[in-house]
């Protein structure tokens, strides 16, 4: 290749598809391709979404003169996968095995190397993933929980933390490597990462149903009680799942999990939106504090990003909460998909080379 790679990020959603098309590090165009939620729900899993999200990205691509053959290299979020080190890994069928079984979970996410690796392949070219959610960076303490038979996992937005933080790390004019910081990404689901010295020491598990509740998710609950109240209405685990990961949270709360909405009407004084986003902002808060005591106290910065930042009665009254700690910076664009474009440029300039999955 003579002239700068032809760089395709895909990243899905539960109903959307971010993608974005690069030329070396020029952007050609980065926009969100949303999916009709009727035909999402008839298809009976997660993975039998792969042709219709195929078909909707390759629309995109030809809506703007783009030949899927053209592009160089195809960069796509990393799905739920055995733990791995950080770092960007050549798709491979022992990994496509494992997304399209969801043997370690169910997630939009998985379908990510699923889509690279379908439209890389049609034209004989090579696809990737960097910095996958199921990172393991834990610490030897971090790890265990109350029970021996039901250690901890490191499942969380690793991707967009690890982006963050070195995002921070230069604006300090730090090497990453160098910095203790605590990344908070706030989206559908919220991940609050300890990063030391280049390594995700702690982070709540989303997935699992830690650290605070989300626009979604319900976070942590009071166990035996969610047991009890679980058997009382002889609920499946697949609905347990279902509460937890989707219908939980301010959803749950308020009926909405449009953070707009809420933070708009608890700014005009409607006291259970008030209410709600305020324990919402808490619950946020105590994690961060808890990531500060997983650094000792030593922590040179608070990053926060995901969607949910652009909210600014959060930001001032988590700001308010966690301040103490540390300085709190804010990465608003999103990184996941720069990220990827990063870790393309790596692998083309010969910085970085493909671990095996």
């Amino acid at each position: 290749m003579n002239a700068a790679p032809l760089i395709f990020a895909i990243n899905p959603g539960s109903t959307t598809t971010k993608i974005a098309l690069f030329r070396g590090t020029r952007c050609r165009f980065d926009s969100e391709v949303k999916h009709d939620a009727a035909k999402l729900a008839r298809c009976a899993t997660i993975i039998a979404q792969d042709d219709l999200r195929r078909a909707a990205l390759t629309e995109a691509l030809a809506q703007r003169g783009v030949a899927v053959e053209s592009i160089d290299i195809f960069m796509a979020r990393g799905g739920l996968l055995r733990p791995v080190p950080s770092g960007v890994y050549e798709i491979n069928e022992r990994m496509l095995d494992d997304l399209r079984s969801c043997k370690y979970g169910q997630h939009a996410c998985n379908l990510g190397a699923i889509l690279a690796a379908e439209m890389a392949g049609a034209c004989g070219k090579k696809a990737y993933i960097a910095d996958p959610p199921v990172v393991d960076e834990l610490s030897d303490e971090a790890r265990l929980s109350g029970h021996p038979d039901i250690p901890r996992r490191s499942t969380f937005h690793a991707l967009s933390q690890k982006a963050a933080a070195r995002t921070v790390a230069a604006k300090l004019g730090k090497d990453y490597r160098k910095c203790n910081l605590i990344v908070a990404h706030m989206g559908g689901g919220i991940s609050v990462g300890a990063h030391r010295k280049g390594r995700v020491i702690d982070v709540n598990n989303g997935l699992d149903g830690e650290g605070p509740f989300t626009p979604e998710r319900t976070g942590s609950l009071p166990l035996l009680t969610f047991f009890h109240w679980a058997t009382d209405r002889k609920l499946s685990l697949q609905q347990v799942y279902k509460i937890v990961t989707r219908h939980g949270g301010l959803l749950a709360h308020l009926g909405t999990n449009d953070c707009r909405i809420i933070e708009d009407k608890a700014a005009a004084g409607e006291a259970k939106f008030a209410r709600v986003y305020d324990a919402f902002i808490y619950g946020i808060a105590k994690q961060i504090g808890a990531m500060a005591a997983a650094l000792a106290g030593k922590v040179d910065a608070i990053v926060l990003t995901g969607g949910v930042v652009h909210g600014p009665l959060l930001v001032r009254k988590l700001k308010r909460a966690i301040g103490f700690i540390a300085p709190v910076h804010l990465v608003v664009k999103n990184s996941e998909m720069a990220a990827l474009i990063a870790a393309a440029m790596d692998l083309y300039r010969g910085l970085q080379k493909p671990s095996l999955y």
